[in-house]
């Protein structure tokens, strides 16, 4: 054994014999390069990693239907499923008291009704409900008329297309 300064043999200082540490204990700048990019990316991943989960709506998971009574009033829906789209697309079919309601899916995942069409909601359910606050007590949904005058086809025309 070979004795250094101050009566400590030489290897017996704190941190030898350990390679990649330096004196002390301390980490070497290598390892703290390594921890601040690691946190660095796990940082700009998180964004990513939340975007790509579905979230639930406050109301609870949204299912493929619901009927229940609101405020007095029997709201009932039902997701009906597309041809030829995935699944969970579709078109919600709606009632308020045996009525139809037309809902509206927005570009940003949010629905909107034909009776309260200024404010978002998170799934068909709350925009329901959000219509019939809207309508009050003793309004009724009126039924849609197919086109204008009653019925048929929007074009009233004979030919459609560019005309010579």
């Amino acid at each position: 054994m070979v004795v250094g300064v101050g009566g400590v043999a030489v290897g017996a200082e704190p941190g030898a014999g350990r390679p990649g540490r330096a004196a002390a204990g301390r980490p070497t700048r290598r390892e703290l390069t390594r921890g601040l990019f690691a946190s660095a990316a796990a940082l700009a991943l998180a964004p990513v990693v939340a975007a790509s989960r579905p979230a639930l709506p406050a109301d609870g998971p949204v299912g493929t239907s619901f009927d229940e009574t609101y405020r007095g009033r029997r709201i009932r829906g039902a997701l009906v499923p597309a041809a030829g789209r995935a699944v969970g697309d579709g078109e919600w079919q709606v009632t308020v008291d045996g009525r139809p309601l037309h809902l509206m899916r927005r570009a940003d995942g949010s629905w909107l009704s034909m009776v309260d069409h200024y404010s978002s909601y998170p799934t068909p359910l709350a925009a329901t409900r959000a219509a019939v606050d809207e309508m009050g007590p003793g309004q009724r949904l009126r039924d849609l008329a197919p086109g204008p005058m009653g019925g048929g086809h929007m074009h009233t025309g004979a030919a459609h297309g560019v005309r010579a």
